[in-house]
């Protein structure tokens, strides 16, 4: 299998290299342990929000060996980690973590998992990285320098109608939350080519950055899930956002190629997809 990390495209910016340089790094060490040290009888360490939102002992290690070799290089700047990692720093850069981005996916033994990491400067995300080793790639943005694919830039695909766009989503751990997003895609699936749902959020902005889904959405989202995909999304070409007017946000985030973005936003306001 073809390793995880790549080298970045020609650059400028020392500053925003080294952030880059450092979640590349990070990210690959997390993947190789994720991908070689599942153990055969990997189970439930805990559970978050409801009984099916999982944690486990991989989860922690992951966030452990991010955390702790970033902090080794850059040992002022904060964090904010899925699985509890939490520090305000002094730096003004914080590094937003999922150190398994499709946990589930990764506890059945399925490929569509990432590990996602991002770093912000004074609240804006400037570099995003995710690493999908099961798949053989690694997705990288920097701000203002576009979007790449195993070193290799990408670009949103050509906008179809929304009648012909296959759109990926997901959903919620909480059971009055999945039923709402269910009533969704009842309304929405007979409007779109197809839907598609793989169980990592990351992944599927990722996917939408490449030209793999013309749109994806999804309620309920945390900065962790998000901060890198929109950014390499975004840095594809692809818009991204929430309500009309919004940031991509825990309400609603989607990205799409532009005009499926047009048709797609607003439909997805007035079926409620915002609100449980």
């Amino acid at each position: 299998m073809p390793d995880p990390q790549y080298t970045a495209p020609p650059h400028t910016d020392p500053f925003h290299d080294e952030l880059l340089e450092l979640a590349l790094e990070a990210a690959s060490r997390a993947a190789t342990l994720l991908r070689d040290g599942r153990p055969a009888d990997l189970g439930v360490a805990a559970t978050k929000t409801s009984p099916i939102d999982v944690v486990t002992e991989m989860d922690l290690a992951s966030e452990k060996l991010i955390t702790d070799f970033i902090g080794e290089h850059r040992p002022t700047d904060g964090f904010l980690g899925e699985e509890g990692a939490g520090s305000t720093g002094t730096s003004g850069v914080r590094w937003v973590i999922d150190p398994v981005d499709g946990t589930v996916n990764y506890l059945y033994g399925l490929p569509s998992w990432a590990v996602s990491i991002a770093a912000e400067k004074d609240g804006e995300t400037v570099v995003g990285v995710v690493t999908a080793p099961m798949r053989g790639e690694t997705f990288q943005a920097v701000r203002g320098r576009g979007a790449h694919l195993n070193g290799e830039p990408i670009h949103h695909r050509p906008a179809p109608p929304l009648s012909q766009a296959l759109v990926g989503t997901g959903f919620g751990y909480l059971t009055e939350r999945r039923a709402a997003q269910a009533e969704v895609v009842r309304t929405l699936l007979p409007q779109v080519r197809d839907i598609r749902r793989g169980g990592s959020a990351a992944i599927d902005l990722c996917d939408v950055a490449c030209g793999r889904l013309d749109g994806y959405y999804e309620r309920g989202l945390n900065p962790w899930d998000l901060a890198a995909g929109v950014l390499i999304a975004s840095e594809a070409g692809a818009l991204t956002g929430g309500r009309p007017g919004q940031a991509p946000s825990h309400e609603l985030t989607l990205a799409a190629s532009p005009g499926v973005f047009a048709e797609l936003q607003p439909l997805l306001d007035d079926l409620g997809a915002w609100h449980d």
